[in-house]
């Protein structure tokens, strides 16, 4: 039985992995599926004034926000599947939640970004990659935005410019 393990974020890119896995799954229904949302941890000097049990309740909550659409979709289509949350830093749960399963494939949705946006991101997708010995495979979800395609080349133009400039005189 082939695991899979589908990082789902509430992304429209996350949503697109899915739908790739539901088609494979209708070719092959020998599939364990598993969904896995990472929230990020609160800083410590919020955490300090929030209890435990609340931080738990928020993050179950947003949690369940973004894996609602992908929920309804494998539910609509009949495909059993596991949910898994987690709290921390999400290139590193998606290593360790793959290894600890021992998924045989990690399929991730992704932004088509281009690799100076990644590089200044400092991409989840590249960091997975880094992590973990798992196949990942990468499904190429929505264009970037405008922003991302022109607003952070275009940023880091006009800094370089700034820099040249100050050093020149």
């Amino acid at each position: 039985m082939l695991k899979m393990l589908i990082p789902v974020d509430g992304s429209r890119n996350s949503e697109i992995a899915v739908r790739h896995v539901i088609r494979q799954f209708m070719g092959n229904t020998e599939m364990e599926i598993h969904l896995l949302n990472i929230q990020p941890p609160f800083n410590k000097d919020i955490a300090r004034f929030v209890s435990s049990k609340d931080r738990q309740d928020h993050h179950r909550d947003e949690a369940e926000k973004a894996l609602k659409p992908v929920r309804q979709l494998l539910d609509n289509h009949r495909i059993p599947y596991s949910v898994h949350a987690e709290v921390g830093d999400k290139a590193k749960c998606i290593a360790d939640t793959a290894r600890r399963l021992r998924c045989d494939q990690i399929v991730m949705g992704t932004a088509r970004k281009n690799s100076l946006t990644r590089w200044v991101e400092n991409s989840v997708t590249n960091r997975v990659l880094e992590l973990t010995p798992v196949p990942v495979e990468l499904i190429a979800g929505d264009a970037v935005s405008k922003y991302e395609r022109y607003g952070i080349p275009a940023a880091l133009t006009a800094l370089l410019g700034l820099l040249l400039a100050a050093f020149a005189d």
